[in-house]
């Protein structure tokens, strides 16, 4: 499935968290919690300025990024969980 979001809306698949804690426990898929970081599938072109013209995005499909935790919204996709967020949920671009 094609899909192109709209004004500054970015489409963010979930990257998957470690199994274990840093001291070695493995953790119940109940008690984790959903990642904040993944990688951009596919952005818009930007939101329109005051002046009529679109202010273009700084994050572009294949960034990995981090983002708010309550950011977005979680959508299924082809059976995958994918975000759809505006560009102000994301915190960083990780390089």
């Amino acid at each position: 499935m094609k899909i192109r979001p709209l004004n500054d809306r970015v489409l963010v698949i979930r990257e998957e968290e470690e199994q274990k804690s840093a001291g070695g426990i493995i953790i119940p898929d109940t008690a984790k919690e959903k990642p904040q970081r993944g990688k951009v599938v596919a952005a818009g072109p930007g939101k329109m300025g005051e002046d009529g013209k679109r202010i273009p995005l700084e994050v572009k499909a294949g960034d990995r990024v981090l983002f708010a935790k309550y950011a977005g919204t979680d959508i299924k996709l082809d059976g995958v969980e994918h975000v759809f967020m505006r560009e102000d949920d994301i915190l960083s671009i990780v390089e």
